[in-house]
C-alpha cells in the first residue's frame, strides 16, 4: 500500500450531519470514528459537546459546520454560533460562505465573512474549513468563469485566514433537467485546482462523492489532506482487506479512483 492506514484515516472526517439522524445514530457515529481513528466527526452544533464527551481522551476531533448547508445566516449569526460551538468542545469549523453575495461580487462581505468566523475560531484555538460548494458555481459569476471564480475565494479565504478551503457541503443538490436534484461533490479538476490556488499553509479538503478507499487514495494525491466521508467503515475496512491481501503475496489491489460521485 503506498499510504498507511493513520494516514488515510487521518484523513477522514466522519460525517454525522444528515438532518435525520437521532441521538443514538449520532452516538452510533461517533462510536465508529473512535473506533477506526479517523481525524474527526463533522457534527451538528447542538450535538457538540455530547461528541466532545463521547471522544474524549480517544484522539479523534470534533468538528461543527456553522451556517449549514447554505451559508445564508447573517456575519454575527455565524460568528456566535462559532463561540458556540468552541465553548461546547468543537476544535474544528466548517463554515459555508455565502454563495449569494459571492455570485454577485461582493468579496468585501465574504471576506469578513469568512474573516469573523475564523478570527473567533482561532482565539479559542480551533481550526477553519471554508466550504464554496462548487456544485454551484459551475457558471461562476460576477463576471468570471467558473475557474477564475474559485481561484479568486481560495485567495480570499486565505487572506481572512482560512486553514482549509472545502469543495462542497454534501448537501448541495443541483436542478437537472428531468426535475430530479443531484450533484457531484469534489471532483478531481477542483481539488487540483484548489490546491495550486493556496499557498502550503492552507489545505484543501474534499466533500461530496468520495465513496471507497480508491477516491480517498486520490484525494490524497492530488493534495488534499481532509475529506468528509459517511462510508468511512468500507473505506478502512477495504484497507485491511488489502493489506492482508498484500502479506499474503496477492500484489497490489488498487483502482484508479473516481470522484464527483455524489453522495457524502
Amino acid at each position: 500500500m503506498t499510504y498507511t492506514y493513520e494516514q488515510l484515516a487521518k484523513m477522514i472526517d466522519h460525517s454525522l450531519l444528515h438532518p435525520t439522524m437521532t441521538d443514538r445514530e449520532l452516538e452510533d457515529g461517533c462510536a465508529l470514528a473512535a473506533k477506526y481513528q479517523v481525524a474527526s466527526v463533522c457534527i451538528k452544533p447542538y450535538y457538540v459537546k455530547r461528541a466532545a464527551e463521547l471522544l474524549r481522551d480517544t484522539g479523534v476531533l470534533v468538528g461543527a459546520v456553522i451556517g449549514f448547508p447554505h451559508g445564508n445566516s447573517a456575519t454575527e449569526s455565524k460568528r456566535y454560533e462559532t463561540e458556540l460551538a468552541c465553548r461546547d468542545g468543537a476544535a474544528e469549523i466548517d463554515m459555508v460562505i455565502n454563495l449569494g453575495k459571492a455570485l454577485s461580487g461582493d468579496w468585501d462581505y465574504v471576506e469578513r465573512d469568512v474573516k469573523a468566523v475564523c478570527d473567533e475560531a482561532h482565539k479559542r484555538g480551533a481550526k477553519v474549513k471554508v466550504i464554496f460548494e462548487n456544485d454551484y458555481l459551475t457558471k461562476g459569476g460576477a463576471g468570471l468563469d467558473s475557474d477564475a471564480f474559485k481561484v479568486r475565494l481560495c485567495q480570499l479565504c486565505e487572506r481572512a485566514g482560512a486553514d482549509w478551503v472545502k469543495t462542497s457541503s454534501g448537501y448541495g443538490f443541483v436542478k437537472q433537467p428531468d426535475g430530479s436534484y443531484n450533484y457531484k461533490g469534489a471532483t478531481e479538476h477542483d481539488l487540483a485546482l484548489m490546491r495550486a490556488s493556496v499557498s502550503a499553509k492552507v489545505q484543501v479538503k474534499a466533500a461530496g462523492g468520495v465513496r471507497d478507499l480508491d477516491g480517498l487514495i486520490k484525494v490524497r494525491d492530488l493534495g488534499g489532506s481532509r475529506c468528509g466521508a459517511t462510508a468511512t467503515a468500507a473505506m478502512l475496512d477495504e484497507y485491511r482487506r488489502r493489506e492482508a491481501a498484500e502479506r499474503a503475496g496477492q500484489g497490489p489491489q488498487a483502482s484508479a479512483g473516481h470522484l464527483g460521485k455524489g453522495g457524502y
